[in-house]
């Protein structure tokens, strides 16, 4: 019985100290891997906007009421050119696809154009619905109209709210499309007044 106790006694300070490590480490490496995501997100928003110069993020009173509908939303921020003024706003949020969630980061500009998009993260199948993560794809929605709805097409396009599905992944492509729907929706109903 002596035995068993000591064993316990040396296995509960080998799991307090184990604890204690691993709460340490993951105290440091927080900060460095949320500065990491800011970087991220920062130069994702000046590829989707390329014509901006600063980047400012909504009051959150803003987003919290755009959450209480459209709870997938993330971050939204205010595009400004160089003299200080508004041309659009950039739109994070999460569209279920194929394989789960896509983070999906959407530029919209004050004349009602999409700016671009960028898939920020996602599970998709590679070499079908991972090709959403592609700029020849994402680069389908640059220009595209922001006064509607898009729509997904299997052949090529013939209008202007038309995106051509990646080949063999129509599933994924339609779940980046109401993305950007959703993006688009938030802008005309939220943002743009």
């Amino acid at each position: 019985m002596n035995d068993t106790l000591k064993l316990g006694l040396i296995l509960l300070i080998i799991t307090s100290i184990s604890a204690v490590v691993l709460a340490v480490s993951n105290n440091v490496t927080s900060v460095a891997i949320e500065e990491q995501a800011k970087i991220l997100n920062d130069t994702a928003r000046r590829e989707v906007f390329e014509d901006a110069k600063e980047f400012e993020e909504i009051e959150s009173e803003v987003l919290d009421s755009i959450k209480e509908n459209k709870n997938e939303v993330k971050e939204i921020y205010k595009a400004f050119d160089s003299d200080g003024n508004v041309i659009g706003y950039t739109i994070s949020l999460d569209t279920k696809a194929y394989h789960g969630n896509v983070e999906l980061l959407v530029g919209i500009t004050i004349d009602k154009k999409v700016a671009g998009i960028k898939v920020l993260n996602h599970s998709e199948t590679p070499g079908l619905g991972a090709k959403a993560a592609e700029p020849d794809f994402q680069n389908r929605f640059v220009d595209k109209s922001a006064e509607g709805e898009l729509t997904v097409v299997k052949e090529e396009t013939t209008s202007d709210d038309e995106i051509q599905a990646i080949s063999s992944a129509t599933i994924t492509t339609k779940g980046v499309v109401n993305g950007v729907n959703s993006a688009i929706e938030i802008y005309n109903e939220v943002l743009a007044k």
